[in-house]
C-alpha cells in the first residue's frame, strides 16, 4: 500500500517510520508544503491508499475537508477539531470517503478505555477524577484521551461530573491516571506511554484496515479489531 502522512513532527515521523517497516510506501508532507491544504489536489490524493493526519487542530480541519472532498480514506490522530466532526461525517458520506479517528490510537488505551467503564460500574457512588500530563508543545487542554475516559465514566456512570486536571511538562508522551475515591479508599487506574510509538503503531493499523472502506468510524469502535 501507499499511505500519504500528514505532519512531520514527531509522531507523523514516527508513524513514517512504522508504515515503512509494515512494507508500505509513504510520502510525507509538512505543514511548510501544504499551507491551507494546497497540495491536497485529486491527482495527487488519488494516488495514495490512505492518508494519516498528525498535523495540528487548525491544519486538521483544511486537511480533512480537502482530502474528504476527493473521496480519500483518511485517518486522523490530532485532536482539537472535533466540533466540526459532524460536518466531516456528512461530507465523507457525500463523496463516499472514509474517515477514521481517535484520541488516542494506543491498544493499551483502549484497553483502559474498557477497563475504566467496568470500574465506573463496579463502583458507581466513588467520586472520579482524571489527571493527564503532556508535553509542553501539546496544543489541546484537557488532552482528547481525557475527555474520552470522561466520557466513558460518565456514560457509565450518569449524573457523575468527573473532573480533570491537565499538566504540560517536558516531553511526557502521555500519562493518564483515574482516580475512583470514597471515604474508606482509593482506586487508581494508569496508563502511560513511554513513547509515541503506540500511537504510530495503532494509526498504521487503523490505515491498513480503513483501505477500501467507505464510512466514518471512532477508533474505540474497530480497535478490537486489530488486536
Amino acid at each position: 500500500m501507499l499511505f500519504l502522512v500528514l505532519g512531520r513532527g514527531k509522531t507523523g515521523s514516527l508513524v513514517a517510520e512504522v508504515a515503512h517497516e509494515h512494507g508500505h510506501g509513504v510520502r510525507v508532507v509538512g505543514e511548510e508544503e501544504n499551507r491551507n491544504a494546497t497540495a491536497l489536489t485529486a491527482p495527487f490524493l488519488a494516488g495514495f491508499d490512505a492518508v494519516i493526519d498528525f498535523t495540528t487542530p487548525e491544519a486538521a480541519v483544511s486537511n480533512l475537508r480537502a482530502c474528504l472532498a476527493n473521496g480519500a480514506r483518511v485517518v486522523v490522530g490530532t485532536t482539537g477539531w472535533y466540533q466540526h466532526l459532524d460536518d466531516m461525517r456528512a461530507l465523507a458520506a457525500r463523496k463516499q470517503a472514509a474517515l477514521l479517528y481517535g484520541t488516542n490510537f494506543s491498544i493499551g488505551v483502549q484497553a483502559m478505555f474498557r477497563v475504566a467503564r467496568e470500574l465506573a460500574l463496579a463502583v458507581p457512588h466513588y467520586k472520579f477524577s482524571i489527571t493527564e500530563t503532556h508535553h509542553i508543545d501539546k496544543k489541546d487542554a484537557p488532552s482528547g484521551t481525557a475527555l474520552s475516559i470522561k466520557q466513558v465514566l460518565e456514560s457509565a456512570n450518569p449524573g457523575v461530573r468527573v473532573d480533570i486536571a491537565s499538566k504540560r511538562e517536558g516531553d511526557a508522551s502521555g500519562i493518564h491516571v483515574i482516580e475512583a475515591r470514597s471515604v474508606n479508599d482509593c482506586i487508581e487506574l494508569k496508563h502511560e506511554a513511554f513513547s509515541r510509538r503506540g500511537f504510530a503503531e495503532g494509526a498504521v493499523r487503523a490505515a491498513e484496515w480503513i483501505v477500501g472502506k467507505t464510512g466514518t468510524w471512532d477508533f474505540q469502535e474497530i480497535s478490537s479489531k486489530l488486536t
